[in-house]
This record gives structure tokens, C-alpha cells and sequence, in this order.
């Protein structure tokens, strides 16, 4: 019977395990991916149980503990545990980021079982060349303003790598301060997540870009692969320096991977108006769409 002492906090030397799972059963969605959960970690609290054949993960934020659907091979009675364990340990939503093949299987064994979208946690998967060549009329206003970037202010690209690290902190503190992540706690994770990544990317597997303007770094990006077909870029910062910096390292982070990757997954915009408009603006392949369970709906079938 699976229990909360069977979950330990996720470490940095729990990688190998993650990649030879996540290998056999390939991530859509970007949260449980290795590298966000050991970068979030101190604001996340997630934590896993490698239960049989299968890895469950959970996350505790602001006292609040919701766990994921089981990865692994399809074992009813794990699921059965895992929904028993929701109820007694989880919050208000206890199951979370069900993803689309995840939610067809628990409907297969819990038919009348409500499951509702989570649209805040939606991610935005575009074509890899339609970001690195934004062709036609729907990207004509994007063309324009990239275009003007790069004859305004003469950037630089190069690879995010050991050889550029301090001025990439160096930024990111410049960034924060733009930001006032003083007074905004959310940022403020942030920067430590991405301040974690940069100085951990060859243990975990991260690549990387930045623009330079006028010989200052003034955007970066990080990224890596989720699965075969698709790379997810997990933080893109920029300064406003120079207008136009975000469309083109969304550009040029593209621009690195083309015919590398087909898909770009650019994560969820959690609700955020702006952030949504932005990247509704660059016209998705698709979404990656998640749902969540309520411990109410859940009680009635246990």
C-alpha cells in the first residue's frame, strides 16, 4: 500500500533515475521534468516515491500538497493507492497536471470520475521553424519588430556556457532588480531557480543562448530536450534596454535547435493576461492540456 513515507525529497543525484524512466515513458508537460523540479525545488518541495515499476511525484506549495498521475506502466492498484493517498494528504486539488493520455486512462477505470481543464497550466507547443523563420502573413508584425531589433542594436548571439557565467549572474541580479523582486516573492524564486540552473547546466543536462548589445548580455535563454521530437526552453529572460530583445531570443533559440527538433514547448502561462497574449501571438502548433481532480469528487469513489 503506498504511503507518504514512501516519498523522499527529489536531489540533484536522483537525475540518473528520472532520465532511464523518463526515457522508457517520454514527458509531454513540462513540471516534471528533472531539471524544474530540482530548480524549483525550494519553493516546490517536490518530492517522489519510486513505487514498483512506477515514479510518483508530488509538490508542496505554500502548504498545499497535490501529487501527479503515476508514471509508469498502467497498474490499477497503484492508482487506487495514489487516489487513496490524495485524499488523506492532498489539498483542495490533489491531482494535478493530468495530462491527455493520463486522463484517458483514469476515465477508462473511473468513469464518472470529474476531471476539469486547467487551462492556467496549458503549454504552448510551437513549430521549431515557424519560430526561427516566423514565415507568412500571421508573423509579419513580429518580423517587423525583429527586424528593427537587429538593425537598432547590432546583437551578438553565443551559447550560454562556463566561459560567460559571471556576467550571466550579473545580469540575472540586474534583471531582479528591474523586476523588484524584493517586493514580488514569486520572482524572487525565480531568480534562485534560474541562478540553481546556470550553475548546475552540464549536471543537468541544460543548454543555453544569450544575445548581447553592445557587448552586454541582454537576454538568455535555457533549455533542453522533453522528449524525441520536442525541446522545452524553461527560462527566457531579457532586459528593456533594447526593444525587440524577447522576440529575438525566442528567434534565435529556435533559430539553434532547428532540425534538432520539431516541436518548441514554451510552458503555460499560468494565467497571466499579458504572458497569454504573447504567446497566443506566435499562433501554437498545439497545447499540452492538463487537467486536475477535486478530493470531493475523489471521496466518493473510495
Amino acid at each position: 500500500m503506498l504511503s507518504a513515507s514512501d516519498f523522499s525529497p527529489v536531489r540533484l543525484e536522483d537525475r540518473p533515475r528520472f532520465v532511464s524512466h523518463y526515457h522508457q515513458f517520454p514527458q509531454v508537460h513540462s513540471d516534471n521534468t528533472f531539471s524544474n523540479m530540482i530548480c524549483w525545488n525550494p519553493y516546490a518541495h517536490y518530492r517522489y516515491a519510486a513505487y514498483r515499476d512506477t515514479i510518483l511525484i508530488s509538490s508542496t506549495i505554500e502548504g498545499k500538497t497535490s501529487f501527479r498521475p503515476p508514471v509508469g506502466p498502467r497498474d490499477p492498484e497503484i492508482l487506487a493507492d495514489l487516489l487513496e493517498l490524495c485524499v488523506h494528504r492532498g489539498d483542495e486539488a490533489p491531482l494535478s497536471l493530468i495530462d491527455e493520455t493520463q486522463r484517458a486512462w483514469i476515465l477508462s477505470e473511473y468513469p464518472d470520475l470529474p476531471l476539469y481543464p486547467d487551462r492556467d497550466y496549458f503549454e504552448y507547443v510551437y513549430r521549431t521553424e515557424d519560430l526561427a523563420t516566423l514565415p507568412g502573413k500571421n508573423y509579419l508584425s513580429i518580423r517587423r519588430h525583429l527586424n528593427r531589433f537587429r538593425n537598432n542594436c547590432k546583437p551578438v548571439v553565443e551559447p550560454l556556457d562556463s566561459q560567460n557565467l559571471d556576467e550571466v549572474t550579473d545580469f540575472l541580479i540586474e534583471w531582479c532588480e528591474w523586476k523588484n523582486c524584493e517586493s514580488e516573492p514569486f520572482l524572487g524564486h525565480e531568480k534562485e531557480a534560474l541562478l540553481y540552473a546556470i550553475s548546475h547546466m552540464a549536471e543537468l543536462g541544460l543548454g543555453g543562448l544569450l544575445i548581447r548589445v553592445v557587448g552586454k548580455v541582454g537576454a538568455i535563454s535555457l533549455f533542453e530536450p522533453l522528449n524525441e521530437e520536442t525541446l522545452v526552453v524553461h527560462f527566457e529572460k531579457g532586459l528593456p534596454d533594447c526593444e525587440g530583445i524577447y522576440k529575438a531570443i525566442n528567434a534565435e533559440t529556435a533559430s539553434s535547435v532547428q532540425g534538432k527538433f520539431c516541436f518548441i514547448n514554451r510552458e503555460s502561462d499560468m494565467g497571466v493576461p499579458g504572458l497569454r497574449e504573447a504567446k497566443t501571438r506566435y499562433h501554437p502548433h498545439h497545447m499540452v492540456e492538463v487537467w486536475y481532480a477535486i478530493r470531493d469528487d475523489l471521496e466518493r469513489f473510495l
